[in-house]
């Protein structure tokens, strides 16, 4: 069964998180996704708080850009939430907006390198390993987590777009997030590039795609969804996002399904009216299609 969820966007003030949390976990939503993105709200704090308002759904973080964090911080902060809440965060990596980092003097000259440095030293502390490592941007000396999460190995996913980044993913992540300017096509060449990671590195073990679908319901629903996909700047890519009823979205789910999405995460338009009923929408009308 394909996993469904929704995002709560990083545009409306983290106040209103709560309210939401709280209804994705009373109507049966099986995943909320947050954003770190730049300058608005924290992506572990945000998610720290949905969890702790909530007792089922699962709440993932897509994602944080690994060159503003140090990855023993993000190793303690995420062994931190899945002892803390068994099975229920989700958490992913990845580059950032290259822009925002130079905004903050954060700026890789090797945003490859130092992904794939953090993703072996993150996913080996969360491990429970102890770690020495030299590399280019990661330097550990002895560093291992006095707390790492208990049970199963908690998976570590990464954003990805361009092909090296994918084909990484799929060599030193457990899973690939791609964005909403991915079509089912798009898709289906990303599952190619992550396998041949994955071939590279002679791993067999399951590796799960999430793909973010930009999605609009209601009386305007049609022309908010032009609005953003022009503002994003790719108005003219055949494919993306969903404006409609919940048949219509869920037709959408199944395409990208087809193609190789394991979870689905319907994201509303920037100015989506009423985040809480998204998410109703989501959860008691899109997901009884899929079934």
């Amino acid at each position: 069964m394909t996993g469904l969820g929704a995002v709560f966007r990083p545009q409306l003030p983290p106040e209103r998180l709560r309210a939401v949390a709280r209804l994705a976990d009373e109507t049966g939503l099986e995943e909320l996704w947050l954003w770190e993105d730049c300058f608005r709200e924290g992506g572990i704090s945000t998610a720290a708080a949905a969890l702790a308002w909530t007792e089922r759904v699962r709440v993932g973080v897509g994602l944080l850009p690994v060159p503003l964090r140090n990855v023993a911080v993000t190793a303690m902060e995420a062994a931190s939430l899945h002892r803390m809440f068994p099975g229920r965060a989700v958490l992913a990596v990845g580059h950032g907006v290259q822009d925002w980092m130079g905004q903050v003097g954060a700026r890789a000259q090797s945003p490859l390198t130092l992904l794939r440095e953090h993703l072996q030293a993150l996913r080996a502390l969360l491990r429970g390993e102890r770690l020495t490592t030299d590399g280019r941007y990661v330097t550990l000396d002895d560093v291992g987590l006095d707390w790492p999460p208990q049970g199963a190995p908690v998976e570590v996913l990464a954003g990805a777009t361009g092909p090296r980044t994918l084909r990484l993913s799929g060599e030193a992540a457990d899973g690939t997030v791609l964005t909403a300017s991915t079509a089912p096509d798009g898709v289906r060449r990303a599952r190619r590039l992550i396998d041949e990671g994955r071939e590279a590195a002679g791993r067999a073990d399951p590796h799960q795609v999430v793909v973010y679908l930009l999605t609009a319901t209601g009386p305007d629903a049609a022309a908010r969804l032009r609005a953003e996909l022009a503002y994003e700047g790719v108005a003219d890519v055949p494919g993306l996002g969903v404006a409609g009823d919940a048949t219509a979205v869920a037709e959408a789910v199944r395409r990208l399904a087809d193609a190789g999405a394991d979870t689905v995460i319907l994201q509303p338009t920037g100015d989506e009216p009423d985040p809480e009923g998204f998410v109703r929408f989501t959860a008691q009308e899109v997901r009884p299609l899929l079934g």
